[in-house]
């Protein structure tokens, strides 16, 4: 009995240790899930960011340069004769059509020149018809006419005396008399043919002197005529009128013309830019290669707001050398410009689509940053967690970058909230932007 009462009194104090040690294991396994459940309660839910799908596309690679706006065409508006400035006939700065009035002078003083040289026309013609009367001529070939016949009859009388003095028949003194009469009637006729060439050389240049005076006069009615014109002065070509120089009632083409205002032709629009000679030579290898974009001379114009103008534009003008100061050559191209948008004197950027890179991977410059002269991104891997990863970017396009090594189609990059991760963490990950920022931008890449 004894010995029994022992055995059946271990029993207890055995199942007791047994108890407590079952109530410290579970002791110790409640306190690390605690422990477990208290870090996740710290470290809270996971950070929620914008990611973005690497993309592969072909896509253009721009050129840009800076670019300057000059007109077309541009005029300056002088007073080219003496006179008041009457009166502006345009408003300043707006479009003006050809042969538009835009000022107005004093004509009174040509028109009185005017009626000058009408009357002096009219004199010189009436000159030119007097001096034209043959009356002179012919009163002198009809008094040659007459010398002649009196001649010809003092030949026949010493025809006639002549043979009959030398048989005595008539008197000697009837023959002198006849040689006598026909040596005046000769030399009466040499006086009248002189004074026929006389009268014929004196009508000529009368008749010639007559004709410049006519001449004269006639460039002194066009000149008055023109003077008149000048005093109402217009645009010569269609364009924008910039400010009056000179305000109405003073004095203009005093010595030099004035200028007035000035015109300028601003539709097409001339855009000046200038490629270094490594550019050209590039692009001309490109060209020759075949690897230029089709389309490659159509332009597009950065404004100075970063707007882009939305009229393209074309090559017009290669210089013919490159600049030996600058090692630039100049390029002018002309833009439409309907509205007026663009006006002489704007600076800009004009963007060419040079080339076009194959199947490029890219991904959104705001996902890109710098970290220990490293270019990195933030990628979303298996289980959501964040994996920081190296990359080699390429040329920019647009709003994104072109990646040659470090990513592929299709892995997810954060865009949004990098501020919030590190390398290791589990993140909520979306393709929605929670910001106002929008990526619709880069959707129609």
């Amino acid at each position: 009995m004894f010995s029994g009462s022992v055995r059946c009194g271990r029993r207890p104090v055995l199942g007791l240790a047994l108890v407590v040690v079952i109530l410290a294991a579970a002791g110790c396994s409640g306190g690390k899930e605690a422990e477990a459940k208290k870090a996740a309660a710290a470290a809270g839910p996971p950070v929620t960011v914008v990611v973005a799908s690497v993309l592969q596309k072909t896509v253009p690679i721009y050129t840009e340069l800076t670019a300057r706006t000059d007109a077309s065409d541009s005029v300056d508006i002088r007073a080219r004769v003496k006179a008041y400035l009457n009166s502006q006939n345009y408003q300043e700065g707006t479009m003006v059509k050809k042969g538009q009035p835009l000022f107005t002078l004093d004509r009174r003083e040509y028109d009185a020149q005017l009626l000058q040289a009408k009357a002096q026309l009219a004199k010189a013609q009436s000159d030119l018809a007097q001096a034209q009367e043959r009356t002179v001529v012919d009163t002198a070939q009809a008094n040659l006419e007459i010398a002649m016949a009196k001649l010809g009859k003092a030949n026949q009388d010493v025809n006639r005396l002549k043979p009959l003095a030398e048989q005595q028949a008539v008197p000697q003194q009837d023959y002198d008399n006849a040689l006598a009469e026909q040596q005046a009637a000769r030399a009466d006729v040499e006086g009248r043919k002189a004074a026929l060439n006389t009268s014929k050389v004196n009508q000529t240049a009368s008749i010639q002197q007559s004709q410049a005076a006519v001449e004269a006069a006639k460039a002194n009615l066009q000149q008055a005529e023109l003077n008149i014109e000048y005093c109402n002065i217009t645009s010569p070509i269609d364009g924008i009128a910039g400010t009056r120089q000179v305000a109405p009632g003073n004095l203009v083409g005093q010595g030099e013309a004035t200028l007035l205002t000035t015109v300028s032709n601003v539709n097409p629009m001339r855009v000046f830019v200038s490629i270094s000679e490594r550019e050209y030579l590039m692009y001309d290898r490109m060209r020759r290669g075949g690897k230029t974009k089709p389309g490659a001379a159509t332009l597009e114009l950065i404004l100075a707001d970063g707007s882009v103008f939305p009229h393209k534009g074309r090559i017009i003008i290669a210089d013919r050398a490159v600049d030996l100061k600058t090692g630039t050559l100049s390029i002018v191209a002309e833009f439409p410009n309907p509205d007026a948008i663009l006006r002489p004197g704007q600076f800009g950027r004009v963007r060419l689509a040079a080339t076009t890179v194959e199947n490029a991977l890219l991904v959104p410059q705001k996902a890109v940053t710098e970290m220990q002269s490293a270019t990195v991104v933030y990628i979303v891997g298996p289980e959501n967690k964040v994996q920081l990863r190296s990359v080699t970017l390429g040329d920019r396009v647009g709003q994104d970058y072109i990646v040659t090594e470090g990513l592929k189609v299709g892995e997810k990059i954060i865009v949004e909230g990098i501020a919030k991760i590190r390398p290791g963490s589990i993140v909520t990950p979306t393709e929605k932007p929670v910001t106002s920022e929008s990526a619709e931008a880069r959707k129609g890449a």
